[in-house]
């Protein structure tokens, strides 16, 4: 894995953590990369090889220290005092580290209440109902046990609104896991749909809001957040505009500038697939699934 991410400068007390005017000026993203399974197949829900790559990709743009956490929470929560913003991809409902305890959703509150940007990606945006409310005030929406939906589909997104997360995002075509159906903040308010996905109608804005995916959501407090529920395997960063949507987003939610043709997120395939977390023997993941199918069976 790459290494070398350093850590920003902290900033003046008191002081709110997203810019107003979008300079950089060291600004910090802490990356918390959930636990991940081991035996499993290769590239699946590998959430540290996802955020290293994304710190890698954010270290292309000038000014910006990325800060990768492993197993979904830091030893040292004092990383959250200087961040910009903070980019959880990991699992979800009642895997997230962040619900672990009352004192770390107390600990993320008081980020999210200093103006600290968020990024959700994949299952991060899931929440157990007891958790809905306080999930749809930072996100503007949230996945939702036996109200949400989730599937696997090929899709084809060619359209993206005019924003500054989608600038410079190129149509990609791929099969991935998607999380619909978000329960949304009422009438939306704050929240800017960017890309859809569905199995009825696919990629297009067609199936409206319960095939949202994709969003922003500009909060009442003036922080900024950023969702994107796809990323299910490490192979839909090989596309470029999946890879600059992520980067986009991110930079927006810590209240920094998008450049008009998007921000920089080049990477070699063959450097893409050195991200990869070792995930056991073949023999090893297939016996893992036999089991879990005879569990299921026994119940």
């Amino acid at each position: 894995m790459p290494s070398g991410h350093t850590i920003a400068h902290a900033s003046p007390a008191g002081t709110r953590a997203g810019a107003a005017d979008g300079r950089v000026d060291g600004a910090t993203i802490v990356l918390l990369a959930g636990a991940v399974k081991v035996p499993d197949r290769v590239g699946h829900h590998d959430y540290l090889a996802g955020c290293t790559l994304l710190a890698f990709l954010l270290g292309q743009t000038a000014g910006v220290r990325t800060i990768v956490v492993r197993d979904g929470w830091p030893e040292d929560e004092g990383v959250f005092d200087t961040a910009r913003a903070l980019v959880f991809y990991s699992g979800g409902g009642r895997k997230q580290a962040c619900l672990a305890s009352p004192q770390r959703v107390e600990r993320l509150q008081q980020s999210i209440d200093r103006g600290v940007g968020i990024v959700m990606v994949h299952q991060a945006v899931s929440y157990p109902p007891e958790f809905t409310g306080q999930a749809a005030s930072w996100l503007g929406g949230a996945h939702v046990a036996g109200r949400s939906a989730r599937g696997h589909w090929a899709t084809h997104h060619r359209q993206f609104p005019a924003h500054p997360v989608t600038r410079g995002v190129e149509p990609w075509e791929s099969r991935d896991g998607w999380l619909r159906e978000i329960q949304f903040v009422d009438a939306m308010c704050g929240v800017t749909p960017l890309i859809w996905s569905g199995p009825q109608h696919r990629g297009s804005s067609t199936g409206g809001d319960g095939d949202v995916v994709s969003w922003t959501y500009e909060r009442p407090d003036g922080g900024r957040s950023f969702c994107f529920t796809g990323l299910d395997a490490h192979s839909a960063w090989s596309a470029p505009g999946v890879r600059r949507l992520l980067v986009n987003g991110t930079l927006w939610s810590a209240g920094l500038s998008v450049p008009e043709t998007g921000a920089p997120c080049a990477v070699e395939p063959a450097a893409l697939q050195s991200y990869l977390t070792p995930r056991g023997s073949r023999s090893a993941w297939v016996g893992t699934l036999l089991r879990r199918g005879l569990r299921r069976l026994a119940t």
